[in-house]
């Protein structure tokens, strides 16, 4: 099963990278065209506020990134220290959460 579990999360980790890489360019264009017009945080929120295509962006991103970080997260943690087991992989799970909850406090603001 393990080794299923392994192939499982190589594929949800690239698939969710695949996710990723477009809304972070996104992301980063945005804010730096933001930024350089001179724009507050407090002007961006109002201007993205009840944004249904914003939400639903950032939205798409809290959900990648609450698959991708947590794999590899605990992908290093396993490279690097001798925690493995069910331990590692709830504590996995404990971080996907906290992202998830955090992201769709965040993604709230927008709504």
């Amino acid at each position: 099963m393990t080794g299923r579990l392994e192939a499982w999360l190589y594929v949800a980790q690239r698939g969710s990278a695949f996710v990723l890489a477009p809304l972070v360019v996104v992301h980063l264009a945005t804010m730096i065209y933001a930024i350089r017009g001179g724009l507050s945080a407090e002007e961006i929120l109002s201007r993205t506020e009840d944004s249904a295509v914003w939400g639903s962006v950032y939205g798409l991103f809290v959900a990648a990134v609450a698959v991708h970080a947590p794999i590899g997260v605990r992908s290093i943690v396993r490279e690097m220290t001798p925690w493995k087991g069910r331990s590692l992989d709830v504590a996995a799970l404990l971080f996907c959460a906290l992202i998830v909850v955090l992201g769709v406090r965040a993604v709230g603001a927008l709504l």
